[in-house]
């Protein structure tokens, strides 16, 4: 009889040790997610036990009120590290409850090195879930001079910011009359400054387009002004000038020396011939998949468009593309030559031959 009740004894403690160790996994997974596939049945017992210990706290905040800070987590650093040192600024309540719930969950192994917003009143699960994306709040944006804004609008989508091409391009052809060089106007082309910007990654398309205007106005210093303004040109016309020595140039050297030949043009009322203008007018290759066709054919410069420089006198409606600093300084500042004509060196050095009269420069003519 005592060696029944021994067995039984005996039976009843190896079914619950049974049910414990499939009872604490099992509870573990309920609350914190499934565990880890690289751990072992020894080592997911172990920490499904430990997280189940300190239960609370992973799963409340250490303190509901507490505001956001900026968190660093820097290259190579271990999880101890950065578990220790969340606990010391205040943003997890232990350490290591912390450490076993990355390790349970596998999250050990793919923190990521960068710096993130935290916050004491997310919980411990939250700041570790949190920690294996380091996509930063703002996002840097560039625009390249010479761009027109399709082109723009096109890197938006591989940009990491969430506008839409359509709905910026519907942003920058809205007047901003709240600018006095686009007074009348109803396109900002030409105004969305070429330079790299910084923005939260949630901006809109008009703060957006704002954005690069106000960045504009700071470029456009009174010696600039005075300097368009001794051109005989309004703001508007001297950055549409720009726009296509913009386009005209590969070498920022040779700017001042194009804007002279455009400059001299308009003065004694030449048609301009500029073929950007009349790539801006054909619009989007789709051949090419570009919008600035090349080369052009002379069917192409026989476009019907008020943008087309072959067939009508004067500047374009509107500019054709963003021109940059160097190109608004070129235009403002040309060179003072008589040159009347341009046209690119026949070494491929990006370089143009520069000449007074028709026969001069076709003599400067490739052979």
């Amino acid at each position: 009889m005592r060696k029944l009740i021994v067995a039984i004894f005996l039976l009843l403690i190896f079914v619950c040790l049974i049910g414990t160790v499939f009872y604490i996994p099992s509870r573990a997974t309920q609350v914190y997610g499934p565990p880890a596939v690289t751990l072992s049945l020894p080592q997911r017992f172990q920490y499904s036990m430990l997280l189940l210990w300190y239960d609370q706290l992973l799963t409340r905040p250490r303190d509901l009120n507490g505001g956001e800070q900026m968190f660093t987590i820097d290259e190579g650093e271990s999880v101890n590290s950065v578990a220790s040192h969340l606990e010391q600024v205040g943003l997890v309540r232990n350490a290591e409850a912390f450490r076993a719930f990355l390790i349970y969950s596998g999250l050990d192994t793919s923190i990521q090195a960068g710096k993130y917003k935290l916050s004491a009143a997310m919980s411990t699960i939250d700041i570790g879930r949190k920690l294996q994306d380091a996509t930063p709040e703002d996002v840097t944006f560039v625009i390249l001079p010479g761009w027109r804004m399709e082109e723009i609008a096109a890197s938006l989508p591989s940009s990491g910011l969430s506008i839409s091409p359509d709905d910026f391009l519907n942003a920058a052809r809205t007047s901003h009359p709240e600018y006095d060089f686009l007074v009348g106007a109803n396109t900002t082309e030409g105004f969305l400054f070429p330079d790299s910007y910084i923005v939260p990654r949630g901006v809109t398309a008009d703060v957006l387009v704002n954005g690069f205007l106000r960045n504009f106005t700071l470029r456009l210093t009174p010696e600039i002004r005075k300097g368009f303004e001794q051109q005989g040109l309004t703001i508007y016309h001297a950055v549409t000038l720009a726009s296509l020595v913009e386009r005209e140039s590969m070498k920022e050297d040779e700017q001042p020396l194009i804007a002279s030949v455009y400059l001299n043009r308009l003065r004694q009322e030449m048609k301009l011939d500029a073929d950007p203008t009349v790539q801006y007018a054909l619009g989007y290759n789709i051949l090419q998949q570009g919008w600035w066709t090349s080369p052009l054919t002379l069917i192409d410069l026989q476009v019907n468009s008020p943008y087309n420089t072959y067939l009508g006198k004067g500047l374009p409606p509107t500019p054709i593309a963003n021109p940059g600093l160097n190109a608004l300084h070129a235009v403002a500042f040309p060179a003072e030559t008589n040159y009347l004509y341009f046209r690119a060196k026949c070494d491929d050095s990006g370089y143009h031959e520069f000449s007074e009269t028709f026969d001069e420069h076709l003599a400067n003519g490739c052979p």
